[in-house]
């Protein structure tokens, strides 16, 4: 071991006289440290936010979906299929119909999206099935009943329905006649099942109904809106979008989940990255409390480090032992840090101590969601700023001259 690790540890080491220098440094530490575990703690929360949005979102919708420009719809849609299941990661498929209506009840009307789809296909690409909080998910009507229609929580409390009350839906699509006169396409639908996926835009917005009436009822017969793909690895779907777009046939083309939704989660990790620089000022200021540390242990040991060059120890030896002390209080630090910070994400991951107004937020509880590559970050970078906080103090310290130190000291 090198004799300087040996005197940066003497020194770490408090005596009687040295003890207000001692505690400068754990001071340190503990700044470090709570600055690291605020940084970590910010991060995974985060982090937590990011995954349930991602689990929502891909609840609803799937990970590729197929379009058509100008809403010319897919005929031929199974002969897709030996396409899709060539690329890897395809795991199903499912078709869908997709367009705007507007829908009626006793109490209220609005503009909704509806998704036409089918029931025994639509659970091999989203999740919608699991999201049912009551009624069923069950579309298909006997023929002396009205068919069946799946709303979101939010729309259906804003229509003022329940299950078994029913619902007008009314389409402009391709019923324009000689004048330019317009004549709605209007059916009715029983209530079934209410949907609740988390997200405001989709619970308060959309509707499900089996593809055939949404065929009839948007002039889409024999032919669909698109495909929704789900994939083993819903992270590749961008890639696997891109490598799909180079096959399909026009006017068909394929976006990812990524990319429907690119301006929400590019907000979320610019405002994840502000954060960490925002966050990192703790430690930064923490960091450098080391500076005043080190300074006043380089007046404590102006004999000590005259000694030191008088027995022969070079300005690049005396630097390194100031240093070697500096970063290792801050490593101390970091380690705490780490430690601390994983332990109080932790806690909130499995006891939910910190509560959310479910009323507001679309789960009751703060989320949290763990990366390696947050802790891995945060501690280099608390780590480069504590290195940094020791090059004054060093110098001042390697550039005593060994007489002038020794008389200071004595």
């Amino acid at each position: 071991m090198r004799w300087e690790f040996l005197v940066a540890g003497r020194y770490f080491r408090s005596r009687h006289r040295e003890r207000f220098v001692s505690a400068t440094s754990f001071i340190s530490i503990g700044g470090i440290a709570v600055g690291v575990a605020a940084l970590l703690f910010v991060l995974s929360m985060m982090n937590g936010f990011e995954a349930e949005v991602k689990d929502r979102i891909l609840g609803t919708t799937a990970d590729v979906a197929i379009f058509t420009s100008g809403d010319v719809g897919l005929t031929d849609w199974q002969r897709l299929d030996s396409l899709l299941q060539s690329l890897p990661g395809f795991v199903s498929r499912a078709p869908f119909v997709y367009y705007k209506a507007a829908v009626s009840s006793r109490l209220e009307n609005d503009g909704i999206i509806v998704r036409g789809i089918l029931p025994e296909e639509e659970p091999k690409a989203t999740k919608i099935a699991d999201r049912i909080v009551a009624g069923d998910f069950s579309l298909a009507a006997s023929p002396d009943s009205l068919p069946k229609i799946l709303l979101g929580k939010g729309l259906a409390q804003r229509l003022g329905v329940t299950l078994g009350d029913s619902v007008l839906l009314f389409s402009l699509r391709g019923q324009v006649f000689l004048g330019g006169s317009v004549s709605p396409k209007v059916k009715k639908f029983q209530m079934s099942g209410i949907f609740e996926t988390g997200m405001y835009e989709y619970d308060a917005n959309l509707a499900y109904i089996h593809l055939t009436k949404a065929q009839e009822l948007f002039d889409f017969e024999g032919r669909v809106t698109g495909l929704q793909i789900r994939l083993s690895n819903p992270d590749e779907a961008e890639r696997y979008s891109e490598t799909l777009n180079q096959f399909l046939p026009s006017p068909a083309y394929s976006v990812s989940w990524q990319e429907m939704h690119k301006n929400l989660f590019s907000w979320m990790s610019l405002e994840k990255y502000a954060m960490f620089v925002a966050l990192s000022l703790i430690v930064a200021v923490a960091a450098f409390s080391i500076v005043s540390s080190l300074v006043m242990l380089v007046l404590e040991k102006k004999k000590e480090i005259g000694i030191l060059v008088a027995m022969g120890a070079t300005a690049q030896n005396i630097r390194f032992v100031f240093m070697t002390l500096g970063t290792g209080l801050g490593i101390l630090g970091i380690f705490f840090g780490n430690l601390l910070g994983y332990t109080l994400a932790w806690l909130q991951y499995k006891y939910h101590i910190i509560r959310l107004p479910a009323e507001i937020y679309f789960i009751d509880f703060l989320p949290v969601g763990f990366k390696l590559a947050d802790f891995a970050a945060v501690s280099i970078a608390a780590i480069l700023l504590s290195f940094l906080a020791t090059l004054y103090p060093a110098k001042k310290a390697a550039s005593l001259p060994a007489v002038e130190a020794i008389r200071a000291g004595g």
